[in-house]
């Protein structure tokens, strides 16, 4: 299976960039609706409806969300690709409706989406809500997962520029996880399963971003919305699309979100599942908050006539003026950056900073600064 080319006959060009509105995939939504796919199957607290897209007539049972959090675009992406996939009439669209019944919730939180904001309206995180189901959203879900009853979940999410790949100075482009079940982290029936596919996913996905895949933390939350479904026998995955070089529109990491679905789907149309691949997914590096998105390195700083020679990292923050996203670069470390890595690295060579407010940067001030007068940062890049 070629993925590279399934993903270019399958991208959805109309949509792109990291700020999603549920305004943005409403038109694909309608126009995939060919025979009543689609239905509104709630309400948020702003009282935008919740779509549900449910397609295939397999007796796998999918159960796939996006966008339980508001600023995490990057799967609803690859999802509705995917959706494009399975309308493409295909071969293998027609093997995968076969084979599997996929109910889609492309955007369970669409008011988070409109504020690009990782919390619902209310400014809850829906994925702590999974026990006192206090939102109108998570009850929407929990209430599809006790109707759909389904064979697998897709728990999927964005992850921050923070994270590397173990200590590899690799971004965690991609992260997976099989939530834990309880407190011990054990591995049932339930578990192995969401364990084996994602070994399998990964072995697909090294083809492609070697080293770029992580493992997310496993530690136990009852809240997560991953955890309670995992709990509750329902074999779950968590998706986590995170940074690629130079990519922080997400639009090559989107790639990987619909690779990771179809190789999946391939893994468990043909029954492609070892009985144990434990050992293969422990293999996969955890993830780490080993990076920023800039790092300065061997600057010259003068404090009140006493020089030094230090270090200082800069992270950018994505910032929704005027129904567009900016991410504009803040200092946010000074000193010691043994063991970071960054997705821009600047070595000064003692050259001096300056800036308009004084001879030393501070935390949380925009990285715009001279080095010898002569270097000019810009939002933490070196302007040409």
């Amino acid at each position: 299976m070629d993925l590279e080319q399934l993903f270019i006959d399958n991208k959805e060009k109309s949509i792109s960039g990291r700020y999603l509105t549920l305004e943005s995939i409403e038109p694909l939504l309608e126009k995939m609706n060919t025979n009543n796919q689609l239905t509104i199957i709630g309400k948020s607290v702003l009282e935008k409806p919740i779509y549900r897209y449910q397609i295939g007539e397999g007796k796998i049972k999918i159960l796939l969300w996006s966008q339980m959090h508001g600023n995490e675009s990057t799967t609803t992406k690859g999802l509705v690709d995917f959706l494009n996939l399975l309308n493409s009439g295909t071969e293998l669209a027609k093997q995968l409706l076969t084979n599997f019944s996929f109910y889609c919730i492309p955007m369970l939180n669409p008011d988070g989406a409109k504020l690009y904001t990782r919390a619902n309206a209310n400014g809850v995180d829906l994925n702590r809500d999974s026990q006192d189901l206090s939102q109108p959203e998570s009850k929407v879900l929990r209430t599809v997962f006790e109707s759909f009853k389904p064979d697998y979940c897709y728990n999927l999410h964005d992850q921050r520029t923070i994270f590397g790949v173990g200590s590899t100075g690799k971004p965690a482009t991609m992260s997976f996880l099989a939530p834990s079940y309880n407190e011990e982290r054990e591995i049932n029936e339930s578990r192995l399963k969401a364990i084996n596919l994602i070994a399998g996913i990964n072995t697909v996905l090294q083809k492609y971003i070697p080293n770029q895949i992580g493992r997310f933390d496993d530690s136990f939350n009852i809240n997560c919305i991953g955890d309670t479904f995992q709990y509750m026998g329902a074999p779950t995955l968590l998706f986590e699309a995170g940074h690629f070089p130079e990519d922080y529109d997400r639009e090559k990491t989107r790639k990987y979100v619909f690779m990771a679905l179809v190789s999946s789907f391939a893994i468990l149309s043909e029954n492609d599942i070892v009985d144990n691949r434990i050992d293969n997914y422990l293999s996969i590096p955890q993830n780490k908050v080993v990076f920023y998105d800039f790092i300065y390195k061997n600057v010259k700083l003068n404090y009140d006539g006493v020089e030094k020679i230090t270090n200082f990292a800069a992270q950018y923050k994505e910032e929704l003026i005027e129904n567009e996203i900016y991410f504009n670069a803040y200092i946010v470390k000074i000193g010691d950056l043994e063991g970071y890595y960054a997705h821009f690295e600047y070595d000064a060579k003692e050259a001096a900073y300056k800036d308009e407010f004084g001879r030393f940067p501070e935390l949380n001030q925009k990285a715009d600064f001279y080095l010898e007068n002569s270097i000019k940062i810009v939002n933490g890049l070196i302007k040409k």
